[in-house]
């Protein structure tokens, strides 16, 4: 389409009609003409090329796409913006990473701040503050972030008097009860604005598939702060090439065994990993993510429930996409909403009696089994939410045995309700997948668990049932390096006939004089249980002179151990330092700051 520029033609006939008058003969209005002519269409050709040369551009610009223009700088801003996360297992700081990162490319002043290497009195004095905080545990902060947030809740915590700010939750409804589902960044928000901050906006709260409503957010705020004429997107894979769940890779299954000997009540499977693209870079104390598929069993019994058995199409995405196991109190409502069963629909008007129905690891098929009700493809889909990766705690050493990663899953089983509950990506593993077969699988990369650098420090390592992986990694490391430093395990399990994981490679590494000490704890080989934190307690002069001397101390396993473990730090702290509780809480504080006491639980 050609643009002809008019106003240059009435200029040129504007011109001719004033040379015309002042002619006096036919032949000079003649040439007068002629003239005004040829200015006319020379003005024609000039605005077509003029058109050409714009829509030119225009289509330039529209093709380097949406994301080419997400990156265009907007004018530099003089406001500091901070961002500030608080993670456990790095998907805060991936947002938070992420969003720095599109910051920049708008020309933004921005940092990126782990809320563990911050003081409140730092952060205050940033005028543009975002909060991208997770949840741990029943609704604590990281254990890492401590210190932020007992100094953010003092009474004599700094004023926010002129800070802008906003906060992104990130929780799990299936992990947490409705008061702690996001309750850090929710605590946050409100302190923030009791101190005196501004709120840039509403905050968002996000369940465990966040990453879409987490990106938007953030985007909307960086569009703001920035003064961009486009949306920002924000690009989730920022991370290395070789790390985070947008960079998955295959591997194949050269190994699988049980573990656990005859007679036990357990199943943990050892699994030997081949990566078959590339050397995953792996540090002892990373993890993997397991991408697993749902129980065909399972599926089916859903499918029936829902008058759908027949929809092919929805079984195959129900095996990989969906999340078919989990229940929430969203999805009690969302189910009521399509039932006219008076108890559930009471159930769901109540968080107490939701709370209540909830315990004792309910699944969606014992929520549609009571009332069952013929749904749509729509509807069925409605209900669940996607299915997330699982992370295990990587079990070797590249130094020891490059190429391959060993994971340790215990098999997860129970009845329940009427009906056999699985573990969706441990009986993934332990009932379907076979030697040779292949799994989808990422690096999670926990760069706070890790060895110390000093290969001469002493480390102290409690790691009951499948929490020993990572120290299995820790000893075949410190064996590869030759390192000086000695190594103190405390190991439990159930019974030590049946359930004592790599019981060879523990005495090869003490004869070898790699593990120096180990001290384990069978909870049911006598009549009183006993956990590994009892044994600390009865090694606490050891232990608590090991710790003194400048020895590491790592834990890893389940939440409720690790808290028991920790209690036991803090009465072995004041009864052999002779300190009072107060004393003790700064003892292992210390411990904490000075990266020697590090937990990774789940």
């Amino acid at each position: 389409m050609i643009f002809m520029n008019w106003a240059h033609i009435e200029n040129a006939r504007t011109l001719a009609t004033s040379l015309r008058s002042a002619a006096s003969s036919d032949f000079g209005i003649f040439l007068l003409l002629c003239f005004a002519a040829a200015l006319g269409l020379a003005a024609v050709i000039i605005g077509a090329i003029l058109s050409i040369a714009i829509l030119g551009a225009r289509r330039a610009a529209a093709r380097t796409g949406p994301a080419r223009q997400a990156v265009a700088k907007a004018p530099p801003t003089d406001r500091p913006l901070l961002i500030l996360y608080a993670s456990e297992t790095g998907n805060s700081r991936e947002l938070a990473v992420a969003a720095g990162a599109a910051a920049q490319r708008l020309g933004l002043k921005v940092r990126v701040a782990d809320m563990a290497a911050i003081t409140v009195k730092e952060a205050v004095k940033t005028p543009d503050l975002m909060v991208i905080a997770s949840t741990w545990g029943e609704g604590e902060p990281p254990p890492r972030t401590v210190d932020f947030y007992r100094s953010l809740m003092a009474s004599d915590a700094p004023r926010f008097d002129g800070v802008r700010y906003a906060v992104l939750a990130l929780g799990d409804r299936a992990y947490a009860n409705f008061e702690n589902f996001c309750r850090l960044g929710r605590a946050i928000d409100i302190r923030l604005a009791e101190l005196g901050g501004t709120r840039m906006a509403e905050r968002s709260e996000c369940d465990a598939d966040y990453e879409s409503q987490a990106g938007e957010w953030i985007g909307a705020q960086l569009t703001r702060l920035g003064s961009s004429e486009t949306p920002v997107l924000v690009d989730m894979g920022t991370e290395p090439a070789s790390a985070g769940r947008t960079h998955p890779f295959d591997a194949v299954i050269a190994e699988k065994s049980n573990l656990n000997g005859a007679g036990s009540t357990t199943s943990t499977y050892h699994l030997s990993l081949s990566p078959s693209d590339f050397d995953v870079p792996y540090e002892p104390g990373d993890s993997i993510g397991l991408f697993p598929e749902n129980d065909p069993g399972l599926i089916a019994e859903i499918l029936s429930v829902a008058g759908l058995s027949s929809n092919v199409a929805l079984r195959d995405s129900m095996r990989t996409h969906y999340d078919i196991t989990s229940l929430t109190l969203s999805q009690i409502k969302a189910y009521a909403a399509f039932t006219s069963d008076p108890a559930i629909a009471k159930i769901a008007a109540s968080e107490a009696l939701a709370a209540e129905y909830l315990e004792g690891g309910r699944q969606l098929i014992d929520l549609m089994a009571s009332a069952p009700v013929r749904l749509s493809a729509e509807q069925l889909t409605s209900l669940f939410r996607r299915l997330q990766p699982r992370l295990y705690s990587i079990a070797s050493s590249r130094k020891a045995t490059p190429g391959q990663i060993d994971l340790l899953v215990a098999a997860i089983a129970y009845d329940a309700f009427g009906r056999l509950h699985k573990g969706v990506a441990s009986m993934y593993v332990a009932e379907r997948c076979r030697t040779g077969d292949r799994l989808r699988a990422y690096l999670n990369p926990n760069p706070h668990f890790r060895l110390p650098s000093d290969p001469a420090r002493d480390i102290v390592m409690v790691g009951p049932g499948t929490g020993v992986a990572p120290f299995r990694a820790f000893l075949q490391e410190r064996d590869a390096l030759d390192a000086t430093g000695r190594n103190w395990l405390f190991y439990g399990s159930r019974n030590r006939a049946t359930d004592f994981l790599y019981e060879s490679e523990w005495d090869a590494l003490r004869k070898g004089g790699v593990l120096t000490r180990l001290d384990l704890a069978f909870s049911r080989d006598q009549a009183e249980k006993i956990y590994v934190q009892h044994r600390m307690w009865e090694a606490r002069r050891e232990l608590f002179g090991w710790l003194q001397d400048g020895a590491s101390l790592y834990v890893c396993g389940a939440r409720a151990m690790a808290r028991d473990v920790d209690s036991m730090l803090h009465r072995i702290a004041a009864d052999q330092g002779g300190l009072d509780e107060a004393g003790a809480q700064a003892w292992v504080d210390d411990l904490r700051r000075g990266d020697r006491y590090l937990r990774d639980a789940y």
